[in-house]
């Protein structure tokens, strides 16, 4: 299995979008109508996808240096979407889940893959309600990849922690701050990764995988960190889908300096470190459930700590690094977020200021969406969704939605 050359370090983000309907704050299934009208745009459109299901739209930066001028083809796309969507009165928005979405009701995009997912899993193919943020950093050297993975895998869950967003499904509270990541792992290929140690052990596994027909290509292993081959890279699936276009920035930061400083440790001969599979998959639940509270396991001895005072020390070691890689304000964006809560935290707090809390929380993802940055929920600067929670009452019932069950 060939992995592509790729130059060191650069960056290249994946962002999946949820297209929300202006007037009942639930998802809209026109994701193959939106692309349609993007096509006839006289614009770069090459960075514009469609989804699993047509209630997303993926956003996919080209590969850069920076962090910064990936970011700034985001911001590229969102702006050539805004015309087309304000017509249909649909807006866009993310989270790791909808807050009251059900999964039954959303209709799959017209792909040969796709269908065959879900003829697959079945249930849980139907339950992919899910969004993502993923980030590729680049990897020069095929050796460097399977070490630099397994120490990514002693911060995965960090990240994981850091941009939870899913605390709802279907409409209901969870108790989970992550529960994406519990939905998303019943897929076969997916969850935490496998730690080869060796190239020719992974080839293994992905021969075996594809002779007894369980994937078709590597793009069909969906762990929460993985070997990119097709484009050279270390791909960092974990995280959730970012509210706003700055914590897009902060989780590709994290991600690309993570992969830079253990590349130069890897270079300075020095070995890096790994945890038991076991610990990896106890940290990936507890992220999950406890979000910002978890205590987290940091090394093969078991030592543990409080995820926010491992992610205030990594902001300080990563600093260097994020100099030399031009992305130290967007690094600098974890000092924010641990400051006013993880997105699933903000989520909660604003739900909670008003009677009808779900459609008020799409308010609250709505109106990060559109500043591009973390709100402070309990801020006056939130007054607009009071006035747009008064517009959903007087103009939708959620306990007589058109939405029908395509089945």
């Amino acid at each position: 299995m060939e992995f592509a050359s790729s130059p060191r370090s650069t960056v290249g983000i994946e962002w999946e979008l949820q297209l929300i309907d202006r007037d009942s704050n639930d998802l809209r299934q026109a994701a193959d109508t939106v692309l349609a009208e993007v096509c006839r745009l006289d614009a770069d459109t090459s960075m514009i996808h469609g989804e699993m299901l047509l209630n997303t739209i993926e956003l996919v930066s080209r590969p850069h240096e920076r962090v910064g001028e990936c970011v700034a083809d985001l911001r590229q796309c969102l702006d050539i979407l805004e015309p087309v969507l304000e017509p249909m009165r649909i807006t866009l928005a993310s989270s790791g889940t909808h807050p009251f979405a059900n999964p039954v009701y959303q209709r799959v995009t017209d792909s040969e893959r796709y269908a065959e997912l879900v003829n697959r899993t079945r249930y849980w193919g139907r339950q992919m309600l899910l969004f993502g943020t993923h980030v590729h950093v680049g990897i020069e050297d095929r050796a460097k990849v399977l070490p630099i993975l397994r120490a990514v895998l002693t911060r995965s869950a960090h990240i994981q922690a850091l941009t939870a967003s899913s605390p709802f499904w279907s409409g209901k509270n969870t108790g989970y701050a992550d529960n994406r990541a519990m939905v998303f792992q019943q897929l076969p290929t997916a969850g935490v990764s496998h730690q080869f140690t060796n190239w020719a052990d992974l080839e293994g596994y992905y021969e075996g995988m594809v002779k007894t027909g369980v994937i078709s290509n590597f793009d069909e292993v969906r762990w929460d960190v993985r070997p990119s081959p097709k484009f050279g890279t270390l791909e960092f699936r974990v995280a959730d889908a970012a509210t706003n276009l700055s914590e897009v920035g902060m989780v590709a930061a994290l991600s690309q300096c993570l992969v830079e400083y253990f590349s130069r440790e890897y270079d300075a001969g020095r070995a890096l470190p790994a945890l038991p599979s076991w610990f990896v998959v106890e940290n990936k639940w507890r992220a999950a459930r406890y979000g910002m509270d978890a205590i987290l396991i940091l090394d093969e001895e078991g030592n543990e700590e409080l995820v926010g005072t491992t992610l205030a020390r990594m902001v300080e070691e990563l600093t260097p690094i994020a100099r030399d890689l031009g992305c130290l304000e967007e690094l600098q964006m974890v000092s924010r977020v641990l400051e006013l809560g993880a997105p699933y935290q903000r989520m909660l707090r604003a739900g909670s200021h008003f009677e009808r809390a779900r459609e008020a929380i799409v308010d609250f993802m709505i109106a990060e969406m559109e500043v591009g940055h973390p709100l402070d929920p309990d801020a006056r600067e939130l007054d607009g969704i009071a006035a747009a929670e008064e517009q959903h009452a007087q103009a939708y019932d959620p306990e007589q939605k058109t939405v029908k069950d395509p089945q």
